[in-house]
């Protein structure tokens, strides 16, 4: 690889947690020093009466339409309900059922489940293509759906779905909280505020929620937003959280075309260059 193809030894912060090993690699492979800071984690919920009332209507037949947002989601949920349907009875359980995947994490869990797929959410893969998607090929005006949910509402999806004709029932699996040891996401920050990172890459709105807290609760969150927007690239994984972003007074300098962590990483590694924040 290039000089100027790569990250030329460029530091980059990397707030995702569960696949923060593979977005190190991919940063290093690009020729940039990575920086973990892990922003989130996920948990499930207990005593999930939500999902045990959400299988029972499934298996008395009562859902016209499920629709699965995320990857992890299924397999906790699936692992939730266990005593109840093993993961092998998926697949039979679903098939009076529409199903629908947000997108391709969702997809690979559903057929290791050996679930039949009927429709898959186009890219970006947010609420809007959701719609859309099912106004093209599902209707669900007078339908019963129901929303596997990731670790927060999605009030538009939810609210879209009532606008057009469907009886929504929500199945909340888990929730996001900040990891238990925020010691490296601070320390990261406090390098982003004090200059000496280059690069920060974002890959779930959440995580700008959590960046903002830490940085808060550590006194630096003014520092942090003027070296974002003077002297950091920001990269975002995709519209949604670049939405997020933006709604918090965040710049969004680099957005790949397809909204995936490699794409993200590729991109940041190509432009940041062109973007003129970083003096070399």
């Amino acid at each position: 690889m290039s000089e100027e193809s790569g990250f030329d030894g460029l530091r980059v912060a990397i707030f995702e947690s569960r696949m923060a090993g593979t977005l190190a690699s991919l940063v290093e492979k690009h020729g940039g020093i990575a920086i973990p800071a892990p922003s989130m984690r996920e948990i499930p919920i207990e005593d999930n009466d939500e999902a045990v009332a959400f299988l029972d209507n499934l298996l008395a037949g009562r859902f016209d339409v499920v629709i699965f947002e995320t990857g992890v989601g299924v397999r906790m949920l699936v692992q939730a309900l266990e005593s109840r349907l093993p993961a092998s009875g998926w697949g039979e359980a679903l098939t009076g059922s529409k199903v629908v995947a947000r997108g391709p994490k969702p997809v690979a869990v559903l057929r290791e489940l050996g679930v039949r797929i009927d429709l898959k959410v186009p890219e970006p893969n947010t609420w809007r293509e959701t719609l859309a998607a099912l106004d093209s090929e599902l209707p669900v005006n007078g339908l019963q759906v129901a929303v596997q949910e990731y670790g927060k509402p999605v009030p538009e999806l939810i609210e879209g779905l009532q606008t057009r004709g469907a009886t929504v029932t929500r199945v909340p699996v888990y929730r996001w909280a900040l990891p238990e040891d925020t010691g490296p996401l601070a320390e990261a920050l406090t390098q982003i505020a004090e200059g000496r990172i280059d690069a920060a890459l974002f890959t779930s709105a959440q995580q700008v929620e959590h960046v903002l807290q830490v940085a808060a609760s550590s006194g630096i969150e003014d520092r942090l937003r003027e070296a974002m927007a003077a002297h950091v690239v920001v990269g975002s994984v995709g519209p949604t959280t670049s939405a997020a972003l933006r709604t918090h007074g965040l710049p969004v300098d680099i957005e790949p075309e397809h909204p995936k962590s490699g794409h993200l990483v590729a991109a940041v590694a190509g432009e940041w260059r062109q973007i003129g924040k970083v003096q070399r």
